[in-house]
């Protein structure tokens, strides 16, 4: 069977409607995976990466020129033919991007049922988490890169919240109402900031709805997100759709649960949804704390429980050529940090997060430009750090530290229409966005110290602007010219001291400062169709990033980490120059990508542990007192090396039992070093894994080793080699359309997930707490789905 596509191109995530390269391949008619033929006219984010389904968005159903009026008018819903919903476990691999993009899908997210990002995306290739407070906090390092340079964002907008200032800091976006992630490396990073040198994690949903609801009577169906059908009359009559997720899991006795609801008529939708998550301390294979054999424990991660909720209410309204909607969404987190201090000091962060969310576009009859878009957001963040001031002392449990962030963000794109240059069709795109941000750290610990909290308080302003061109050369051959402009702005305070400094209690006055940056970049790709469904593609960038308020203004105790932090007002603009090339195939029976990369690194920032321990002030810093808890950590910056490479890969081997089976396996490697050969800190160890998967219409099951070797290469102070481990997980998933009769649901998803199963003792190499916090032991989760 040969299907095809119309390709969208996205520029950094936006929607292209360019027609792309024609790609064709071929699937046994015998088999589960055939599908009908497709022609996709205006994917979603991560829909356009995938050979399955894909809706035609209400905003893509623009206002045609005048003499195509009439036949524009007479596009109805109900002309559109029915899809079949995508099957399970199919490796969507993206061929139609210049670099490697890594997406999760629907349907893996509900079987996965990771709490955080970087639970979610832990053996992923090329990505881990930093795995602080597993199922409460684990921000995703991509590429050995982590916290200021890999952005996080959601329908378009930065997830807000302060996880980039500390590990411990959660991010504020909850994969259990998140419908759809895709992990953006390369030029189309470019689009949200050059603090995303190693990659954007995307997350998208529907709580600003980009499309009108169809009920379930329709000859749509929706697959996690409602179907984007072409505007309906304003007499049409209303839809509703509502989805329930629950699960309950054995490692941690977890129990969580939730419901969406999509509705329209009259040109307006409606979305809303609501989740909550309980946890207890999560169950370990083996004693956790490996320098300290004194401490009770009793199976399980001491100071690991968790709670976490969540509410969003989202309208839009649509009219000919566009839409416009907004949000305001609320999460709440309450989770202990583990380890032996956190344990000790019970430990533990009340976060509380209100964000407000705007996008809209609009496609205006012109001759020159295609669709203008916009995004703008506000965020307002605030945590408090509590525990015991001292741990004999049970009455002594209050606030420790407190962290606030206000932050607004703004941006416009406006894409031009496709022209036609002789030599290929150009579309260009350019961009304009702006930002503001207020942080505070108070201490109620030190309230008459001169440097009261760990950089309160401080402030940026960034603005920027940025251009995309895509020449399309032939159907075959397509390249891409990139380049962003940013100015940075910073005000904080810091003491008087000289870059990398240790300070040894000598008196310091406070000084002001007031660094700006601009950083420029540049990108450039090509994509290459070749024989066999293969794609080709390379990409060459020039990224230069400014330094962060952590990193210039740090100057004291961070109780969470247990590091005594000090900022460096001196850093200079971070460079990195990059090469990637990759390999990839999306069609057929054997799908696989293949991508190897290079990065040069001119004054890589980085937090350098010295060895100093240190109390809760400048002049506890190496006094030897045996009280002192903080390991000394000093922003630096140094030449660096990155290299490595990914793959991973599925072959579909043939029928079995009225399904087909099939394998899979993964790798990735890569190697940090600064230019005297000593060690990056922190990095993730080589990975290797490989499993067997049988799947058909309604059933999905699989099994799967990831070996990850030990980590010796290590940085020569403060950070301790880290032993290997094999993850081994199953998991069984079951499909299927129901009746009306049946309580009023019209599809149901069942499933088991087991993981760990051999009870292994699993130690991140990239985080602080490794030789304290062992991750879960065995553990089996239950979920189930319901859409009404």
């Amino acid at each position: 069977m040969t299907f095809q596509k119309k390709r969208a191109l996205h520029i950094g995530g936006a929607s292209w409607l360019l027609l792309g390269a024609m790609h064709s391949g071929a699937l046994a008619e015998d088999t589960p995976t055939q599908l009908p033929d497709i022609t996709v006219t205006a994917p979603s984010p991560i829909q356009r990466h995938r050979t399955v389904p894909t809706r035609t968005p209400v905003h893509a159903v623009r206002a045609a020129p005048s003499r195509n009026r009439e036949r524009a008018a007479a596009v109805q819903p109900a002309q559109a033919a029915p899809v079949p919903a995508p099957q399970q476990g199919v490796l969507p691999v993206v061929t139609d991007q210049f670099a490697t993009v890594t997406v999760i899908p629907n349907e893996e997210l509900r079987r996965s049922g990771g709490a955080t990002l970087g639970d979610l995306l832990f053996s992923k290739p090329g990505i881990t988490g930093s795995s602080f407070a597993p199922g409460a906090s684990s921000r995703p390092i991509i590429r050995g890169l982590d916290v200021n340079r890999v952005g996080i964002v959601e329908n378009g907008l930065g997830g807000g919240g302060v996880s980039d200032l500390g590990e411990d800091h959660f991010v504020p976006i909850d994969p259990f109402s998140t419908n759809q992630i895709e992990v953006v490396r390369g030029p189309a990073a470019l689009r949200y900031g050059s603090t995303s040198i190693g990659g954007v994690v995307s997350a998208t949903n529907n709580r600003i709805p980009d499309a009108m609801p169809t009920c379930a009577a329709a000859p749509f169906q929706s697959y996690g997100l409602p179907v984007k059908a072409p505007l309906a009359d304003a007499g049409s009559p209303g839809c509703l759709n509502v989805e329930t997720r629950t699960s309950v899991s054995s490692v941690n006795r977890g129990v969580e649960g939730g419901m969406l609801l999509d509705a329209g008529g009259n040109n307006v939708a409606v979305h809303a949804d609501v989740y909550g998550r309980t946890t207890s301390d999560y169950s370990i294979p083996s004693y956790p704390y490996l320098f300290d054999q004194t401490r009770p424990v009793n199976g399980r991660q001491p100071n690991s429980a968790t709670q976490s909720d969540g509410a969003s209410v989202g309208a839009s309204y649509f009219f000919q050529g566009g839409y416009i909607g907004a949000a305001i969404t609320q999460n709440d987190s309450l989770y202990h940090i583990p380890g032996i201090d956190g344990a000790d000091h019970q430990t533990r962060i009340d976060a509380h997060q209100t964000k407000i969310a705007v996008k809209g576009e609009y496609r205006p009859d012109a001759a020159a430009i295609d669709a203008v878009r916009f995004w703008v957001g506000a965020t307002d963040y605030r945590h408090n750090e509590l525990g015991l001031a001292d741990p004999a002392d049970l009455f002594s449990d209050g606030v420790r530290q407190t962290f606030t962030s206000k932050e607004q963000e703004a941006r416009v794109e406006v894409q031009l229409m496709p022209f036609n240059a002789r030599f290929a069709t150009v579309t260009t795109a350019f961009g304009l966005q702006g930002g503001h941000q207020e942080l505070t750290a108070p201490s109620p610990d030190n309230p008459g110290t001169l440097f009261n909290g760990l950089w309160s308080p401080n402030n940026n302003n960034r603005v920027a602007g940025y251009v995309f061109n895509e020449f399309k050369f032939t159907d075959s051959t397509k390249a891409q010219i990139a380049g962003r402009i940013e100015h940075v702005e910073l005000h904080g305070s810091t003491p008087d001291f000289p870059a990398d400094f240790l300070p040894d209690g000598a008196p310091q006055s406070s000084v002001s400062r007031n660094p700006s940056y601009t950083p420029v970049s540049g990108s450039v790709g090509l994509i290459q169709n070749l024989p066999g469904d293969l794609v080709g593609s390379i990409t060459a960038q020039y990224v230069e990033r400014a330094p962060k308020p952590a990193e210039l203004f740090s100057r004291g105790a961070h109780d969470a980490t247990a590091t005594f932090d000090i900022g460096n007002p001196n850093l200079t603009i971070e460079t990195a120059k990059s090469v990637e090339i990759g390999l990839r195939k999306a069609t057929g029976p054997f799908r696989f990508e293949a991508t190897a990369y290079y990065t040069r690194f001119s004054n890589f920032i980085y937090r350098r542990l010295t060895g100093v321990m240190c109390g809760s002030d400048f002049d506890s810093c190496g006094n030897g007192d045996p009280g002192n808890e903080g390991r000394q950590a000093v922003y630096s910056q140094r030449d660096a090396t990155f290299r490595g490479a990914e793959f991973q890969s599925q072959l579909d081997i043939g029928p079995l039992n009225g399904g087909i089976w099939g394998i899979e396996n993964q790798f990735d490697v890569v190697r940090a070093t600064f230019t005297d050969g000593s060690n990056v800190p922190r990095i993730p160890p080589v990975r290797l894994g490989g499993g067997v998967y049988w799947r058909d219409s309604n059933w999905f099951t699989r099994i799967n080793l990831v070996h990850a070797f030990a980590q010796n290469d290590i940085a020569v102070i403060g950070e301790t080699p880290t032993a290997g481990y094999n993850l081994l997980n199953a998991e069984i998933t079951y499909n299927t359309k129901l009746t009306s009769s049946w309580i009023g649901a019209r599809e149901m998803t069942l499933g088991l997930v087991g993981n760990n199963l051999l009870n292994q003792n699993i130690r991140n190499s990239v985080s602080y707490t490794k030789d304290e916090v062992l991750m879960p032991g065995l553990g089996v989760r239950a979920f189930a789905n319901l859409k009404f």
